[in-house]
């Protein structure tokens, strides 16, 4: 199994000024996330790893996740679960294949693999 990148996401209520606090007083670029009114939220990237701010909604909570990108995540829960790790999972989005759990002290811990994109064909 091989980290291929860190993702940290938060979801706040202070939302832009946290995203401003890394984009404008860090001076960190931020990714584009297309248009749209008003402030959603922003992702800062850092190499294959990210930053992810978004504004509290009805259905994104406030809180902080880590975010695991690795090679092969059926493998990171199987070891999970044989070390007495709750994991709960998998499910399918934006393209990739996610289980969670969370850490001692409550942290909301994720991890993920890119899966292949659709070949096509006959």
């Amino acid at each position: 199994m091989e980290v291929l990148g860190i993702r940290f996401c938060a979801v706040a209520e202070e939302a832009r000024e946290m995203a401003e606090f890394f984009t404008v007083g860090l001076g960190l670029p931020e990714q584009d996330l297309g248009g749209g009114d008003g402030f959603h939220g922003a992702v800062i990237p850092a190499g294959t790893s990210w930053i992810e701010i978004w504004q509290k909604a009805a259905d994104m909570p406030v809180g902080l996740m880590l975010q695991i990108v690795v090679d092969d995540a059926d493998a990171v829960a199987a070891t999970a679960k044989r070390n007495g790790i709750d994991v709960q999972g998998p499910m399918e989005a934006h393209g990739e294949k996610i289980y969670f759990a969370v850490a001692p002290g409550g942290l909301s811990v994720s991890f993920q693999q890119v899966l292949d994109a659709p070949t096509g064909g006959a």
